[in-house]
């Protein structure tokens, strides 16, 4: 409560929080809070602070650490979904038949499944992302939006902004507020760096696939910068480097530029628009490589919204978890409604759902990267040109989570400042390495907490809605 009170105190001076505003803007630079700007996404001489709240966001402890445990649970999960092809299968049929993108990853993982799994190493690096469901009489729960299994960004910059609002609370002369550390550099390579070892070869490095424009580098630079300080060997490269110079050996080991790459880190990949055909060769000569794939084409599948909505079917989780219900009982307390579209009765249901209240849902497509999902009457003028076609299989429909917002400044290049609602989104980051049938490694990474204007229905850090915040538990 002091802490409230001394914020309430703090927002209804203007001229103070432009102050302080100051503070933390110089403060993020010193701490490497940064991005490159859309107008020179890829020139290190023009950057800009990431978005990010002027005061940490107050977050029930209990909610975070129920969030902390379930992280393994989640782990576990993701890499059970990525050995069941059978599962997989079943669970994408009918997306397949109507979304191309989905189809030519799938057919990669045929592929690869035909030719026998390349490596014996796993490795995930997941963030199961949550909101607070406000209910009856004001009690906060949890409730996972999904989660995502590839290129699963933030980490790097998350762990640099408990330094900034510290130095902003001390400045405003807001004590006793544990801020907590955020070690997501750490560990996220840490689990990179232990899968590396396990494929046994002292000389090979480690590739980053990433894009063309490469605004949010740094996020990235700081894993990459933690993998050089422990003397493991990190390059960058696109689709396009590895069509032209990539290929692999009679051992199915993978090389570019003549050097042996251990483990291929994407960060990219995760879209449609960011594939032509000879890309889609370079997936498919990687995931038949022996190098490990940070994730394989199998988790990347599990993250599908698909595959979510159908692990809300009854019994899906008791297949995973047999034996341990559990695990089935905190996994399964935390999933929103979430119901399939596909034809037949089931799908209908969803549909006179959707249509009679669509305040009370999200349409989601089965894309990542943030700002694709549709709300309020998008939704009815979606499903109307949809409704009797196979084309509606290609979206689910969420049930819409109402957080109680909270009061904050959101700092973002050339914007004004001012105190606004914001609603936080929660991410928690976890990572696994497997070897054969041994879980070698099974950890909770760190957190992700970003914060909006409630007025923003949706959108992520790269689209300029979301801006990165620190918990203060309570």
């Amino acid at each position: 409560m002091a802490y409230h009170s001394a914020l309430c105190d703090i927002l209804v001076d203007e001229a103070q929080l432009e102050q302080f505003a100051l503070v933390a803007k110089d403060s993020a630079f010193r701490h490497g809070l940064l991005m490159r700007t859309k107008e020179d996404p890829n020139s290190p001489e023009v950057l800009s602070y990431a978005p990010f709240t002027l005061f940490p966001s107050p977050i029930p402890k209990s909610i975070y650490e129920q969030a902390k445990l379930l992280q393994r649970d989640f782990n576990l999960l993701v890499d059970k979904i990525t050995q069941d092809s059978k599962f997989l299968e079943q669970a994408l049929a009918s997306i397949i038949k109507v979304d191309h993108f989905i189809a030519r990853l799938f057919e990669i993982y045929r592929k690869t499944l035909q030719k026998g799994i390349s490596s014996p190493i796993t490795i995930g690096l997941i963030r199961s992302d949550y909101m607070f469901l406000c209910g009856e009489e004001g009690v906060t729960s949890l409730k996972q939006i999904e989660f995502n299994t590839i290129s699963v960004g933030g980490g790097g910059l998350a762990s640099q902004v408990p330094a900034v609002h510290r130095h902003i609370l001390k400045v405003a002369g807001i004590h006793n507020v544990n801020i907590m550390d955020n070690n997501c550099i750490a560990i996220l390579a840490g689990a990179i760096e232990k899968a590396w070892s396990l494929y046994g070869s002292q000389g090979s490095i480690i590739m980053f696939l990433v894009e063309d424009s490469q605004m949010n580098i740094y996020d990235q630079r700081l894993i990459e910068n933690e993998l050089w300080s422990r003397n493991i060997p990190v390059i960058r490269r696109r689709f396009e480097d590895i069509s032209k110079r990539g290929h692999l050996d009679e051992e199915k080991r993978l090389f570019i530029d003549g050097q042996e790459v251990g483990l291929v880190y994407y960060r990219y990949g995760y879209l449609p628009q960011q594939y032509i055909e000879k890309d889609w060769e370079a997936l498919l000569m990687m995931e038949q490589s022996r190098a490990v794939k940070c994730p394989n084409i199998g988790a990347h599948l599990a993250g599908i919204k698909k595959v979510q909505q159908e692990l809300a079917r009854p019994g899906v989780l008791e297949h995973f978890f047999p034996g341990d219900p559990e695990a089935v009982s905190r996994i399964r307390s935390v999933f929103a409604g979430l119901y399939s579209l596909d034809l037949g009765n089931e799908g209908d249901q969803a549909l006179d759902m959707a249509f009679a209240d669509p305040d009370q849902f999200v349409l989601k497509p089965q894309r990542e990267g943030g700002g694709n999902n549709i709300y309020g009457d998008d939704i009815c003028h979606v499903l109307s040109k949809v409704e009797q076609s196979l084309e509606r299989t290609a979206f689910i429909l969420m049930e819409k989570i109402r957080p109680q917002p909270v009061r904050n400044c959101i700092l973002r290049r050339g914007t004004l400042l001012k105190i606004q609602p914001c609603i936080n989104e929660l991410g928690m980051f976890g990572v696994y390495v497997r070897h054969g049938t041994e879980m070698t490694l099974n950890e909770f990474a760190g957190h992700l907490l970003r914060t909006k204007n409630s007025e923003h229905n949706d959108g992520g850090l790269m689209a300029g809605v979301a801006a990165l915040d620190s918990p203060y538990l309570v």
